[in-house]
């Protein structure tokens, strides 16, 4: 098992409705990784669904990648397209579910957003999740 320094919160910087296959082609296609951006991305209704095995490497931060693990939610942005946390309770719950069970995995891991890292000039996940994580 790879070692894993950080857990990392983002959200898609979507509309909350976007389909889980647009963001993967988008990935694919426009930026053209060859492993998704999330280990895992949340629904609006709450369903997680696992992208990648959390011993793979995907591409949520860079330059930090092998020692992650990128949780996101499906949105972030509102209808004009500026940050605001969309976050539905059904999805407030999934994120601390998988975030509790992975610290029992990696108890020495940091919860942080992905705008947490040096040199990253986004908003995501579009409110602060060291703040709110802080007592995982």
């Amino acid at each position: 098992m790879r070692k894993i320094n950080f857990l990392v919160v983002h959200c898609t910087a979507t509309q909350p409705e976007t389909e889980i296959k647009s963001i993967q082609n988008y990935w694919k296609n426009t930026l053209k990784w060859k492993s998704p951006g999330y280990h895992f991305i949340i629904k609006s209704d709450g369903e997680v669904v696992n992208l990648l095995p959390i011993e793979h490497v995907s591409n949520g931060v860079a330059g930090y990648n092998s020692h992650i693990i990128n949780v996101s939610y499906i949105g972030g942005i509102d209808k004009k397209g500026i940050p605001m946390d969309t976050r539905t309770v059904a999805q407030k719950i999934s994120i601390l579910k998988i975030l509790k069970d992975l610290k029992k995995k990696f108890p020495n891991a940091k919860i942080q957003g992905h705008r947490d890292f040096p040199k990253v000039n986004k908003a995501c996940p579009s409110f602060d999740a060291k703040i709110e994580y802080f007592n995982l």
